[in-house]
């Protein structure tokens, strides 16, 4: 959901799971096995109409993570004033009730998320190698994450923490799928009708405490060097990316700042014509992972990520969204965000870009306000 308008999934009516290297083509081919085999009725024939899957996926190749896609059983829509609802069903069985009412909200609850397997001593150690690495032209940036854990209460009702996200953050896209709940800045992919767009955001600095100190922090921001390099780096990543399946590609002419309720981020927005037939599937599997979540050049970050990174980042900085059965969909960028496991255990993550001139307190700060949005919804 994002400005009170989005999707929400009720039940399911089927579930694929998927994982390794090829985990976001096989998605994509099943989709279309799927796709091939259903029988859709659709009057509205509108974007987020008819048979459609929610879905997220795992960030790196060997994450224990699983990705999936969901089919709801119910599905309610929203958009532009307009209220929709899908019921999908397999061929042969009775079609779901559409619930009439939905059980009011759990009781209240707050928690804390404490330090996990990397601590701020240990992310500023992270930084330092980082750096050392970049500056020894291993590579030219990486992002590294740290992660904060707790528990909920038995019982506790995730719709409260979904209610702080979308409440707190409306510009960006809150979103819960098999566990994985956070509210994201960043537009990984849109396809609609062979049209695509996406924002990639990399350069952060927080919100001044009064009105002439904000107007600074944004000035900061859009004239300082190292996060411009930061970046030109996601930004030429994702061009690269979506370059091969598109006919025209453009992107806004300079990076603009976006404001959010404790950050300033850096952004760019790209537009293209698709060229090939890709599915919104097809792109994220080409786009990911982008410079703005793993660094550059790609596979030398990957595999430092793993070296000083103490844990699996499962879904966070993986894509998180939903595809309809002609390909179309809404892709983000899993950021600012926890997983909730079934038993209660929640890790939540938040990374920076290191570059050659980074600072590690300053990016452990910047950390520390990446969290604010799941620290907030949960405690």
């Amino acid at each position: 959901m994002r400005r009170n308008q989005g999707l929400a999934g009720i039940g399911t009516a089927l579930r694929l799971e998927f994982s390794g290297p090829t985990r976001m083509t096989d998605a994509a081919a099943a989709w279309r096995d799927v796709v091939s085999a259903a029988t859709v009725t659709d009057p509205l024939a509108r974007t987020g109409t008819g048979l459609l899957a929610f879905g997220t996926f795992a960030f790196d190749d060997s994450s224990t993570q699983t990705s999936v896609l969901i089919v709801p059983e119910v599905i309610v829509g929203r958009e532009d004033g307009l209220c929709w609802v899908t019921r999908i069903w397999p061929t042969g069985q009775a079609a779901p009730e559409i619930p009439l009412a939905l059980r009011p909200l759990g009781h209240e609850y707050r928690i804390s998320l404490l330090p996990g397997a990397l601590k701020p001593a240990g992310y500023r150690e992270a930084v330092d190698s980082a750096v050392a690495h970049i500056g020894a032209q291993d590579l030219n940036k990486v992002v590294l994450a740290r992660d904060l854990v707790g528990h909920l209460p038995a019982e506790s009702d995730l719709r409260r923490a979904l209610t702080e996200f979308a409440l707190g953050y409306p510009d960006c896209w809150t979103y819960a799928v098999d566990g994985l709940v956070g509210s994201s800045p960043e537009t990984l992919i849109r396809a609609n009708h062979n049209e695509v767009n996406a924002r990639v955001l990399a350069g952060t600095i927080s919100r001044g405490v009064d009105a002439a100190a904000d107007i600074e922090a944004a000035l900061t921001l859009a004239t300082s060097s190292k996060d411009g390099d930061e970046h030109e780096f996601a930004v030429q990543s994702v061009l690269a990316a979506l370059r091969p399946h598109t006919s025209v590609l453009t992107t806004s002419e300079i990076p603009f700042t976006v404001k959010l309720p404790n950050l300033w981020h850096l952004a760019t927005d790209l537009e293209g014509t698709l060229s090939d037939g890709s599915t919104s599937l097809d792109l994220i599997a080409a786009m990911h992972p982008t410079a703005a979540v793993a660094g550059t050049p790609t596979q030398d970050a990957l595999a430092l990520i793993r070296e000083l990174e103490p844990f699996d980042r499962g879904r966070y900085a993986g894509p998180v969204g939903w595809v309809g059965a002609d390909g179309d969909g809404e892709w983000a960028i899993a950021l600012r965000c926890a997983q909730v496991t079934p038993d209660g255990d929640v890790t939540a993550y938040a990374g920076c870009g290191i570059v050659l001139d980074s600072d590690p307190d300053r990016e452990l700060a910047e950390t520390k306000m990446k969290f604010r949005p799941v620290v907030e919804a949960f405690g």
